[in-house]
């Protein structure tokens, strides 16, 4: 049973960010950026509330491109198919390595309500190969919740955040921007984050000249340079969502005309998740079968083969 909620699901198409919105001459001022980046996050608020068909899959593919920016912010190289490769090929319940930890704090950020604890960072600060003391952590998530007392608009505090990590810590840039997309969803009331930022951090928003030196959380025009990413960001997830809400629902009406025991299940995890692996196996399908379900998928054109290989096949939306 493919799971879908006809009480929020939504069969309109995704909404887009405004042409207005992202289309500037020279750099905007401060209230025009941050004008933008209401209009921007008006739309993305109308699809983050709607549960459309392969919203997961939105989401995870959204913590992959943060996570893949992570890697250039850590000095690492591994690009989105190293990483979809780390995560969707190891055993399971094996350790992902180090890039695999990065992308499964993201993922983490897409499925789990706004919500901020000292635990939570505790273990968040371990994936993204950090190290910090749990009083210092505490006194972090107690400026969140004084942030959210503060009715601070939504960009504004998600920069806030982010200042503050890079104040404490000018190591911990990586955990700064992933605070900054959890705060921006706890402002705007989202019932899960949105992993955006991260991904816009080599923009130029963050470089209004042209280039040279990378705006950095804290320094003057952060706040600005945030709202200009967030139209940017907001752009892209809404065209990123309506290209896998059409797949997924072409990918749903063919699901009647498969005859493999537990398709179903395959067909809800790749609604619900970046990739699915094609040597996948399940209680009620084996290796042999799912090879030949994933086959005949790609001839109906429901899925698309991501990893490039012959073997060791990843498939998505």
């Amino acid at each position: 049973m493919i799971r879908l909620d006809p009480a929020t699901a939504s069969p309109a198409a995704p909404p887009f960010v405004p042409a207005w919105a992202i289309t500037s001459a020279g750099a905007p001022s401060d209230g025009d950026a941050a004008f933008r980046a209401g209009a921007a996050l008006g739309a993305l608020d109308t699809l983050t509330r709607a549960q459309r068909a392969g919203a997961g899959a939105w989401r995870q593919r959204l913590a992959l491109r943060c996570a893949a920016a992570s890697m250039r912010l850590a000095g690492r190289s591994e690009d989105e198919s190293a990483l979809r490769d780390a995560w969707y090929l190891r055993p399971a319940g094996a350790d992902p390595g180090p890039a695999g930890a990065i992308l499964g704090a993201w993922r983490q950020l897409a499925m789990q309500p706004p919500v901020a604890s000292a635990d939570r960072l505790e273990k968040i600060v371990d994936q993204l190969g950090l190290h910090w003391d749990g009083a210092a952590l505490a006194a972090l998530c107690e400026h969140i919740d004084d942030l959210a007392r503060s009715g601070r608009p939504a960009p504004f505090a998600a920069a806030a955040i982010a200042a503050r990590v890079v104040a404490m810590r000018p190591d911990a840039e990586l955990l700064a921007w992933w605070l900054a997309d959890l705060v921006l969803a706890h402002s705007l009331r989202w019932p899960q984050p949105l992993p955006l930022l991260m991904a816009q951090a080599f923009s130029p928003a963050f470089r209004p000249d042209g280039g040279g030196k990378r705006i950095r959380p804290g320094e003057k025009g952060f706040e600005r340079a945030v709202c200009v990413a967030l139209v940017q960001a907001a752009a892209e997830s809404c065209r990123l969502a309506a290209e896998l809400s059409r797949r997924a629902e072409r990918l749903i009406a063919i699901a009647p005309n498969l005859r493999a025991k537990g398709a179903s299940e395959v067909i809800q995890r790749l609604l619900d998740e970046d990739a699915v692996s094609g040597s996948l196996t399940t209680k009620n399908l084996s290796r042999f079968a799912a090879r030949r379900l994933f086959d005949r998928l790609q001839q109906l054109d429901a899925v698309r083969e991501l990893s490039g290989r012959t073997t060791f096949r990843l498939f998505g939306l």
